[in-house]
């Protein structure tokens, strides 16, 4: 799997004009899932997420998570995070999960943020959608769980 974190002072995402998740203030996390994920992987990467210290403390220091600095995750699933840039001038995506299990380790990705004590806003899987934030900081981290063995 694959995320991208970035800090956010707000985050909204809307499909057909509509909103489907708002923050304010906390992570928007881009998400891909690869053919090889599994509902463990998922768990693991919310767990590191929920805990990592990248907000600022009282004395300026990146030393808070999400949930001591008050904050929320607006999620999105993202397949474009599997493109293949190499040949050509066209992303090939076949680097990237199906569909089911895409959708399927999307919301398993989501329930385990929740069963650390976020809340948890998401975009619509599939859709086309219109992301806005703020990124704060900015402070931008990249996470791929194949990097973790």
């Amino acid at each position: 799997m694959r995320a991208v974190l970035q800090r956010a002072a707000y985050g909204r995402c809307t499909v057909d004009g509509r909103v489907t998740g708002q923050i304010e203030g906390g992570l928007v996390i881009l998400l891909g899932v690869g053919p090889q994920d599994t509902p463990a992987e998922a768990e693991r990467l919310a767990q590191k997420i929920a805990r990592m210290r990248i907000f600022s403390d009282a004395a300026g220091k990146m030393n808070l998570s999400v949930q001591d600095a008050g904050g929320a995750v607006l999620s999105i699933s993202q397949f474009t995070l599997y493109a293949d840039t190499r040949r050509g001038n066209r992303p090939g995506f076949s680097g990237a999960a199906a569909p089911a299990l895409a959708q399927e380790l999307y919301g398993t990705f989501n329930a385990a943020l929740r069963a650390e004590g976020l809340q948890v806003e998401e975009g619509i899987f599939g859709a086309d959608m219109n992301i806005e934030l703020l990124n704060d900081g900015p402070v931008t981290l990249i996470l791929d769980t194949d990097d973790w063995n």
